[in-house]
């Protein structure tokens, strides 16, 4: 059996994100499946150091995680020429940094998104990777949830004829910590720490919209601050100065007109957390994380308006439910193993640092649409 053992810097997975999805839910279970499978005789094996500024966190996580190596010292890590990738998960703000560091040590890239508080410092970064000679990629995880992927079948398919218009809702009620303690980071709400929905999920949509429905050619965005003081996570109160929620439509090359609510501060009473409902000409699809259920135009209602009388339909029933075709592993950890197959392999990683500076810029011209309270284009970036 060839086994190629691929030393990994996991930086910043104390944090919850980096914790779950990337480190237990992706690295650990790749290690435990014995690798990436190549071939029946070839292998990847990932060997992750893991790296943060607590060593107690790190001790505690290399204890919960079954893996040995830890260091507090980046530096340290980027030195051994046995850790071949280096991996961000840390605060936006950090992030630029230690990618430059990485680079300048030889390292392959692969990071979490928004890989740079702003796109000219995201593009330089991919330049930067371009000059070294070093593949890169970036976390787009939702093009793998299961949910998206029978859209893509969908779409792929002919189902919904002419593509008219893409509706999203994201969001979940945030609790303030007054009573019940939140469920997200503080950070998330302090604009000096480069906090916002705007720059957390319009990077999410821009891949989205790009790679499922079509290339982004202009925003209009208007955030808001609803929830003025939460607690932090010493109990102290602190002002909120970042946006909560985000109400952003798009108008997409061939047409396609998109909305996205996104809220931290909202009541869930729809299928999942996320939900896509796409209208088209010959049917319409509304998918979750998970699931996704369609309306063919033959199976749909013919409503009449009469607010004088209880509504006859049951607008959810005539909605059938997909099955599922196929396996679907956590989104993470299929990216995770496409970026490795990169590495090792040399196969096509079309998701690179370019594709993340695309979500910065996207983020940035949702944020000048709200200063200026006007429609922004998307212009093609300069590589």
């Amino acid at each position: 059996m060839k086994r190629h053992n691929i030393g990994i810097i996991m930086n910043g997975v104390t944090g919850r994100m980096g914790t779950n999805q990337h480190l237990m839910r992706s690295i650990v279970e790749i290690i435990k499946q014995g690798g990436v499978a190549v071939s029946a005789d070839e292998t990847i094996m990932p060997d992750p150091i893991l790296v943060g500024r607590n060593p107690n966190k790190l001790k505690t996580l290399c204890a919960q995680s079954g893996i040995e190596k830890w260091t507090t010292d980046v530096d340290e890590a980027l030195s051994d020429p046995h850790n071949s990738v280096y991996f961000d998960a840390q605060t936006t703000g950090r992030r630029a940094h230690a990618v430059r560091q990485a680079v300048k040590a030889g390292k392959h890239v692969y990071c979490e998104k928004p890989i740079a508080i702003d796109t000219q410092t995201a593009l330089e970064l991919y330049r930067l990777c371009r000059e070294a000679g070093v593949k890169n990629g970036v976390v787009q995880d939702k093009l793998w949830l299961p949910g998206l992927r029978k859209l893509k079948r969908l779409i792929e398919a002919g189902f919904f004829g002419e593509i008219l218009s893409v509706r999203g809702e994201f969001g979940y009620w945030v609790f303030e910590g007054h009573s019940i303690p939140a469920q997200r980071p503080s950070w998330n709400y302090r604009k000096e720490d480069d906090g916002g929905i705007i720059v957390d999920m319009l990077c999410h949509w821009r891949y989205v919209l790009d790679h499922v429905f079509g290339p982004v050619k202009a925003v209009s965005c208007l955030g808001v601050t609803h929830i003025p003081e939460r607690i932090d996570e010493n109990g102290n109160p602190y002002v909120c100065t970042a946006d909560d929620a985000a109400y952003a439509t798009f108008e997409l090359e061939g047409g396609i007109i998109t909305h996205f609510n996104s809220s931290w501060v909202t009541r869930v009473r729809r299928d999942d957390l996320l939900t896509l409902h796409v209208d088209g000409t010959e049917g319409s699809a509304v998918a979750g994380l998970r699931k996704c259920r369609i309306q063919h135009y033959g199976n749909t209602p013919k409503p009449v308006w009469n607010p004088d009388i209880d509504q006859p339909i049951d607008f959810f029933d005539g909605w059938a439910l997909l099955p599922d075709q196929e396996d679907y592993d956590n989104a993470f950890k299929v990216q995770w193993e496409l970026f490795l197959r990169h590495v090792v392999l040399d196969e096509p990683f079309p998701w690179d640092l370019l594709e993340g500076a695309k979500g910065v810029q996207l983020a940035e011209k949702g944020l000048e649409s709200w200063a200026k309270r006007q429609w922004v284009d998307i212009p093609e970036l300069e590589v």
